[in-house]
């Protein structure tokens, strides 16, 4: 797992940006010649595969299991 993401900070010390590491990046974007449209896609199609994969491994709820946890 890729968690070493870095954060630039303005001299108020508010984040501006944030630094991804090339092996990340290559993940997301195989094309060097990416658009601002197809970074947004890579990020979200990335994002969902990673929500998936927990889901995956995760246990089944029953339907009551899942309605109480609907409830809290």
């Amino acid at each position: 797992m890729i968690s070493n993401l870095e954060y630039l900070t303005n001299s108020e010390g508010k984040p501006t940006a944030i630094v991804i590491p090339i092996e990340l990046w290559q993940q997301l974007l195989p094309n060097e010649n990416a658009s601002l449209e197809t970074i947004s896609e890579a990020i979200e199609d990335y994002c969902l595969s990673k929500a998936m994969d927990q889901g995956k491994a995760s246990r089944l709820l029953t339907k009551t299991e899942a309605l109480k946890y609907l409830e809290d």
